[in-house]
């Protein structure tokens, strides 16, 4: 056993929980992103002239400076906000079964409402998945399934937070709707994209000098073979981003690509139509100033003159980036100028902003390159605003005809009479192939998301687990890490679990723990043990029970820990710790409405205040002292402790309760409301502290929310909570259950998906959906429980075909749709312990190793089949020809029209 060679109490002063809790959740700051700057540049003649405020990104200000632990230095590169979350409507709902409606809210603005029951996430998890279209925007969330329970039109509704209406929601039973949303879905952002590429010389001040440049270098050669391949533009069938691909008269050849599912054509200024007589070129300035992104490539070794914006005379591009190819040291320095308007977006530039590594160069460029440009929501909100209200204007005479349901809160696919099954099957079958040919012509046309028809390659992606448990038969309620070791409160007790030896019994089930922490620096463990009202804090020894497990003694239960109880903690349902920054260890214990503020007495002396010549009790409980009580308005539900920083009189505690979060000062005990929920019903789940710049934040989520707020100290012991440039928010696609910051990450937990955001913006970077999905441990490495088939594998799919049986895409009727277990008959599904290690999300962000008090062993990565889960299947779509792209249509074609049946296969759709 590892615990065999820990006899000394400095074995368990290895590691800095303060450093690991501090990578895990991160102190960054925006300046990654670039500084706001006023540029100002002159012109060919000398005049002075002003480029308005761009953000210039050009990686760390200081490239000699030294990173600190939990400091962003690099990320790994992800598409932010990728397709398969963006298209959701061709996606997931056109040409499959799905249900329209169509209603006005409170304020008589018509909206619509798409909702679908799909298993397609490759691990046949059913799961409700629905579309509000409104005036300001579109929102999606997943819903859970229960075969027991229909949801209704009012709760989904409901759950999108709209649950007052004008006029209640009605179905739409028109085919030709597919359309008319599919109209909708494309006013999101882009499917595909168009870059403009602009050739500049070495000392050249004005877009007129670049654009009259008729051949590039080669070295600009170099970078356009790096970006894409040269096409030809007469007779080009794919994605041609406004260039004419009959008549040559935008030019012979162009440069293309498609990246992750995006088809991309560049607007190479050495391409297009070049004039003599045209001093302005026109023809070219018409492309390439009407793109939203430009990349500069600019010849010489050193900027000079430095790039200015108003150099492009453009009020369409939003964002430049500014390319130089160092010949000498064979990389590319990149440098990012963006119109203040345009909100952060990611990934920030690397310190350096130096890329020796080609492929990486090219894969960070477009990744930075291909947002959903947030610069013209305001016009898409405006064109979507007209476009619903005109779509509702057209379906006004239908209003009181049999094309729309009166029905105004039926159940979602629900059961259809006898009498009108075959008349219902029959309208099903024409609704489906009406959606499936609208599908087919936009994948012909080119303006699908390719990534849907594309095969795809597996990548380990940070966010990857290890099997770190097989068949773990217990229910897990909480966990922490020990060293290397898993302490976990289970149904049958409290068990130490390693992944290689038999889990040791530390308390037994009559110590019902809920909550735990695991102190190693300060030899303590903390627990909540929570039946009814004999709720109890205990503290222990670490060093103690390693010694009671290292002798093999008798279990210890209830009874024998009433030397360790903290005395006023009876009835506590919750409480929360520092774990950073402060030396003083600091407890708050809710019982009830009353806040119980409890301190570890400092002893001088020893590693972490413990003194090491003088012999410990048994029972640390007289190293704690009460402060204080502070009395709410109501009980908390979420509760945070946030450090001041100063350390003097100004830490605070997040409590959530009733509709709102509170700030409450822990000195004063006055409280100050940091956010309101506009919501009927309110399920909290977290409050997370955020340092940014050194300044206290916070991420408060509840419901599909989630909402960056800074906390600012005011006027000795006030605080000041008002609306701040930083604050952001953005909603989850399903609620959580549990929210956890692995910065730069943060990932939700659901019963059976994870979703991975960015820190800084929120945006989307990956979902995966995980049967079953119980989160038990997350201070450092994060640990869950999944449910695995004996027979599954990680492949993404199962071994058993699902064809076979109905699913919601399948047009007979509306029953139930019956989503086959993975499990074949006699078999038992298992858990397995699962644990994504702190390094790899965090990355190049920790300048330590992270150590542990218990000798390290070497793990070996687990193998495909190994892992066990097909739960996080991490595919990256493969660049599509044309060609292949052409075959998949001309075979999707044939399976459509010649085979006699209005059904496309699952893998082209």
């Amino acid at each position: 056993s590892d615990f065999s060679s820990c006899e000394a109490l400095g074995h368990f002063c290895s590691s800095s929980v303060s450093e690991d809790l501090g990578c895990r959740r991160g102190d960054f700051s925006r300046k990654h992103y670039g500084s706001v700057e006023l540029l100002i540049s002159s012109d060919a003649d000398g005049a002075i002239q002003r480029a308005g405020r761009f953000r210039v990104e050009n990686g760390s200000s200081d490239e000699n400076a030294t990173a600190l632990p939990g400091t962003w230095r690099r990320t790994d590169v992800h598409l932010e906000n990728p397709e398969y979350h963006t298209r959701w409507y061709f996606k997931y709902f056109l040409g499959q079964v799905h249900q329209n409606y169509i209603g006005n809210d409170a304020e008589k603005s018509p909206f619509f409402l798409s909702v679908t029951l799909s298993d397609q996430n490759h691990q046949r998890v059913p799961q409700y998945r629905a579309i509000l279209w409104r005036k300001t925007g579109t929102q999606k969330i997943c819903l859970p399934y229960s075969p027991t329970k229909t949801l209704s039109v009012k709760s989904i509704l409901s759950a999108m937070n709209l649950d007052k209406f004008e006029k209640g929601p009605r179905e739409i039973f028109h085919p030709e709707i597919q359309k008319d949303l599919l109209v909708l879905e494309e006013q999101e952002g882009s499917v595909n994209f168009k870059f403009g590429v602009l050739f500049a010389k070495d000392g050249q001040l004005t877009d007129d000098e670049m654009l009259s440049n008729e051949i590039g270098s080669d070295a600009f050669q170099k970078f356009l073979n790096l970006l894409g391949d040269k096409i030809t533009l007469k007779g080009w069938t794919g994605y041609r981003g406004g260039l004419d691909t009959k008549n040559d008269t935008t030019g012979i050849q162009s440069v293309y690509t498609v990246y992750q599912g995006h088809e991309i054509m560049f607007h190479v200024s050495t391409m297009l139509p070049y004039s003599k007589e045209n001093k302005q070129q026109v023809e070219r300035k018409r492309h390439i100033g009407n793109d939203i992104v430009t990349i500069v490539f600019q010849e010489g070794e050193e900027p000079s003159p430095a790039f200015k914006p108003s150099m492009i005379r453009s009020h369409f591009t939003h964002i430049f980036a500014l390319v130089r190819y160092d010949q000498q040291n064979d990389n590319y320095r990149l440098k990012i100028f963006s119109e203040e308007s345009v909100p952060l977006f990611g990934p920030p530039l690397p310190s350096p902003p130096v890329f020796t590594d080609h492929q990486e160069f090219r894969d960070f460029l477009l990744v930075k390159s291909t947002l959903e440009t947030p610069t013209f929501a305001q016009k898409r909100r405006r064109t979507l605003d007209m476009l619903i209200r005109s779509l509702y204007q057209d379906l006004m005479p239908d209003l009181h005809k049999n094309m729309l349901n009166r029905r105004s809160f039926s159940d979602v696919l629900p059961e259809s009479p006898k009498s009108a099954r075959k008349k219902e099957e029959a309208r099903q079958a024409e609704f489906v192939r009406i959606g499936q040919a609208l599908k087919l012509k936009s994948i012909v046309r080119g303006d699908a998301p390719s990534s849907l028809v594309a095969s795809g390659i597996c990548k380990k992606e940070p966010w990857e687990p290890q099997c770190f448990c097989s068949n773990f038969p217990h229910e897990a309620v909480c966990a922490d890490p020990w060293g290397q070791a898993l302490l976990v409160s289970t149904d049958a007790g409290v068990l130490l679990v390693d992944d290689d030896l038999p889990s040791v019994p530390v308390f037994d089930k009559t110590l019902p723990v809920k909550q735990m922490h695991v102190l190693e620096t300060l030899d303590l463990l903390i627990l909540r043990a929570d039946k009814g009202k004999d709720a109890r804090l205990f503290v222990f020894r670490l060093s103690s029970v390693h010694k009671a497990i290292e002798g093999k003694q008798a279990v210890k239960s209830k009874c024998d820990c009433r030397d360790n109880k903290l005395e006023k903690t009876k009835g506590c349902h919750l409480y929360a710790i520092n774990t950073h920054h402060s030396r003083e260890l600091r407890i708050v214990v809710a019982i009830r409405n009353k806040l119980l503020l409890i301190t570890r007495k400092p002893k001088p002396g020893g590693v972490a205040g413990i003194s090491l010549l003088s012999p410990l009790a048994e029972s640390p409980v007289e190293e704690f002292q009460y402060i204080r009580e502070i009395c709410l308005s109501d009980s908390p539900a979420v509760m945070t402790l946030v450090d001041g920083p100063t350390e003097e009189s100004d830490n605070l505690i997040c409590v959530a309760y009733r509709h709102q979060f509170d700030v409450v000062n822990e000195s004063t005990g006055e409280a100050f409301r940091l956010h309101h929920v506009e919501a009927n019903r309110v399920n909290f789940v977290a409050a997370i502290d955020v340092y940014e710049d050194g300044e206290a934040g916070l991420l408060l989520c509840y419901n599909y929310s989630c909402i960056y707020k800074k906390v600012c100290p005011f006027n000795g012991g006030s605080f000041l909570v008002q609306p701040s440039a930083s604050d952001f928010q953005f909603c989850w696609n399903q609620a959580p259950y549990a929210i956890v910051c692995a910065f730069p990450y943060l990932l939700a937990f659901t019963t059976d998906s994870m979703e991975i955001r960015l820190v800084v913006n929120g945006n989307l970077v990956h979902t995966a959906v995980v049967p079953q999905l119980q989160l038990v441990a997350s201070r450092s490495d994060i640990y869950f429980t999944a449910t695995t088939a004996v027979n599954e594998v990680s492949s993404g799919g199962s071994s058993k075909g699902a064809s076979a049986h109905n699913s919601p895409q399948t047009p007979p009727g509306r029953d139930t749709p019956v989503f086959p277990s993975s499990l074949g008959e006699g078999e038992t599904p298992s858990k397995n312990l699962y644990k994504i290690p702190l390094r790899n999300l965090v990355g190049r962000s920790i300048e330590r190793p992270l150590k542990s008090p218990l000798v390290s062993k070497a793990v070996t990565p687990p193998t495909a089949i190994g892992l066990g889960i097909a739960a996080i299947p991490v595919t990256h779509s493969l660049s599509l020809s044309r060609m292949e792209i052409k075959e998949i249509a001309s075979r999707t074609r044939r399976e459509l029209l010649g085979n006699g049946g209005p059904f496309l296969c699952s893998r082209c759709l």
